[in-house]
């Protein structure tokens, strides 16, 4: 089997072939694009390989096509792993170009490395499959001059594809085809390696990476950082299974709609380009135009935030359904559950005592359980779950729709809720006034946070939680109140605060997460800022922030940016690493922006007062921000006489004896976007 070289660094993307090689030799072998073709460390069933770089040796094996036994074999290259193809693109194929050079850059890589003719290949379309033979390659245009094999080989949905048809198709090409619809015949020589594979880069990127409007993008940043690499993370994040699936549907709906309107867009453009503009038509077509663009526009930016791995679970996803309230019971009875592992007579005596025997005189059913999820499954409006200690294997997701209480009937370590198996939620919560306490929740495998707050008030007191992606999530309308718990593990933020929101955090520790609290305020957005409270919370040990206000960056700011240091990302970040605020700025990460009037200042650990008054400041500010913007939309709209108080409730209540230690950039930051 043959081994995968690829040709040497661009260096500046413009290099020319080393001295001697040909596009028939071989260049020399590259650490990097190779991996082993036996045992290694590395899953096998993983498509990512993110903590493989270091294993040397690929081979292109050969595949069989599906379900066509006349065809040839093919070069076998869909199984290339993330790295194979992010070291490709950044440092032979793309390296810094510019969108507009996107198609030059490619064409001078294919050069290097495609035979230029004497091979064969199989040509791919919905309707059918031919093999053609290679006998040139217009590089500039990347397509191939083909001819028919012989002897004609053809598998077609119907019979109509005759050879005479297919020929008379080819003329009407005048012989070429698209590159990215070809698919290398295998061949044992290892002659035709190179060119499967590139090939395979070329179609791979052309079909995930390439958008039609990223031409027109702005290119003050290379295409590579700011295109190819989130749109190829986000594909490797999406196969495996890192991206709640409801995500995944949102974002190719987005795609297809962005497309279909982008190409309305064209159309009304080169319709106003070929008439007269001044001309009442003219003038019709120029207001069409502009709302396709606001459209485009906006799509664009909601495709950008699912494509950044820490903006996709900021902004991107809101998968609430509709849960459906059960209500109170008839005839107003109620019930208490009880889940043990294992009932004794001490245990059941105990629980009588403590949990059973109500002061009212209300009478009471008692129902018992072996698993917490049917338990809350069973309940209505105003009942209790109670858990005995234990530790509790759960295959599903609490969605608890009705104001219930779930109780732990012991101390948080020794009632353990452990999720199994993969799924995007843990507990869902829209009921009206739901209490969870005396809880430790674990998540494992997961894709979205550990608990998420949709609608109504959640309260969350004395629990423990240890997380796998993030948190807990407050979203638009929904009110947390979280009092002497414990969160740690998450590899996004601990708690994610969004606009219009309240939350309410006590006395709690907030430790070992990507971020410890992350704080979202738009300004161009009809939303209120979010209500917080936090109080006496120790907020340490987080890979970046302790507190991350998310907002987006206004047109002066952006402007001012140069001034202000701000500068281009120019080294390839993992999952995740987007986060960038205050000091990071000087990592050189893109559209991210300090700012002295953003008091993005690093404290030190000592000095507690100055961190809470710092970030109590910056809300105040965004929020007082906010609701200039706010009144000035009023009064554009002719509301001239808005009232300050209904519309500028403060983001922050109270924020005060906080301690802030040991987090990897400090205790405040804002990130930009």
């Amino acid at each position: 089997m043959a081994e995968l070289r690829p040709p040497g660094p661009r260096g500046d993307g413009r290099d020319s072939p080393a001295a001697g090689s040909g596009p028939g030799d071989r260049p020399e072998q590259t650490e990097g694009l190779q991996r082993e073709d036996t045992e290694s460390d590395c899953s096998t069933d993983s498509w990512s390989d993110y903590d493989c770089r270091d294993k040397p040796g690929t081979a292109l094996e050969r595949t069989v096509p599906d379900g066509n036994v006349r065809l040839p074999d093919i070069f076998h290259t869909n199984h290339l792993l993330f790295y194979d193809r992010f070291s490709a693109y950044q440092d032979y194929i793309l390296s810094d170009c510019k969108a507009s050079e996107v198609k030059q850059f490619i064409a001078e890589y294919l050069e290097k490395v495609l035979e230029p003719s004497g091979w064969q290949a199989i040509w791919r379309t919905n309707v059918f499959e031919v093999v053609v033979r290679v006998v040139d390659v217009n590089f500039p245009a990347l397509k191939a001059v083909v001819q028919l094999s012989e002897p004609f080989l053809c598998e077609s949905q119907d019979s109509s594809f005759t050879l005479e048809c297919m020929q008379e198709l080819l003329e009407l090409k005048e012989h070429q085809i698209l590159l990215q619809e070809l698919w290398v015949v295998y061949d044992e020589s290892e002659k035709f390696d190179q060119t499967a594979l590139a090939i395979e880069h070329v179609r791979f990127f052309y079909q995930y990476i390439w958008r039609t409007w990223d031409e027109e993008e702005e290119d003050e940043f290379d295409y590579f950082v700011r295109c190819v690499e989130p749109r190829l993370r986000l594909h490797y994040d999406i196969l495996e299974q890192r991206v709640p699936s409801g995500l995944v549907v949102d974002y190719q709906n987005l795609l297809s709609q962005c497309e279909e309107l982008y190409d309305k867009f064209l159309n009304v453009r080169n319709s106003i380009s070929g008439n007269d503009s001044d001309s009442e038509a003219g003038n019709v077509s120029m207001v069409e135009g502009l709302k396709l663009y606001d459209q485009v526009e906006h799509i664009k930016q909601r495709l950008k935030l699912i494509e950044t791995p820490l903006l996709r679970y900021v902004f991107g996803y809101q998968k609430y359904g509709s849960l459906q309230s059960k209500g109170p019971r008839s005839a107003g009875a109620k019930v208490i559950h009880v889940v043990p592992l294992t009932i004794t007579a001490n245990l059941l005596q105990l629980l009588t005592r403590d949990k059973l025997c109500p002061e009212s005189s209300e009478a009471l059913e008692v129902q018992f359980y072996s698993d917490p999820l049917a338990a809350v499954n069973a309940c209505y409006e105003g009942e209790r779950v109670i858990i005995c200690p234990g530790h509790y294997f759960v295959d599903g997701m609490f969605s608890i729709a009705d104001s219930v209480e779930l109780e732990g009937y012991g101390l948080p370590d020794d009632v353990v809720i452990e999720k199994q198996g993969k799924g995007d939620n843990f507990f869902d919560c829209t009921g009206a006034n739901i209490k969870i306490s005396n809880l430790k929740l674990v998540q494992h495998d997961a894709v979205e946070g550990i608990l998420n707050v949709h609608h109504g008030k959640t309260t969350l007191e004395n629990c423990v939680l240890q997380c796998e992606t993030t948190g807990i999530t407050v979203r638009t309308s929904a009110e947390l109140l979280m009092k002497n718990s414990d969160l740690y593990g998450a590899k996004g933020a601990g708690v994610e605060i969004y606009p219009g929101s309240a939350c309410t955090l006590l006395h709690n520790g907030i430790h070992h997460c990507k971020e410890g609290i992350l704080v979202k305020n738009f300004f161009d957005e009809d939303y209120e800022a979010p209500r917080i409270t936090m109080v006496n919370n120790m907020i340490h040990n987080n890979e970046g922030y302790g507190v991350v206000l998310v907002r987006p960056a206004m047109p002066s700011e952006m402007k001012d940016a140069p001034a202000q240091g701000m500068k281009g990302c120019t080294q390839p970040a993992q999952v995740g690493d987007e986060t960038a605020c205050g000091e990071s700025s000087r990592q050189g990460q893109p559209g991210c922006v300090t700012d002295e009037l953003e008091l993005c200042k690093q404290a030190e650990a000592s000095e507690q007062t100055e961190n809470n008054s710092e970030i109590a400041n910056v809300l105040g500010a965004t929020s007082a921000k906010k609701r200039r913007i706010h009144r000035k939309r009023l009064s554009q709209l002719r509301f001239t006489e808005a009232d300050d108080n209904l519309m500028s409730q403060e983001m922050f209540v109270s924020v005060e004896g906080n301690q802030f230690k040991w987090n990897g950039k400090g205790s405040f930051g804002i990130f930009f976007f």
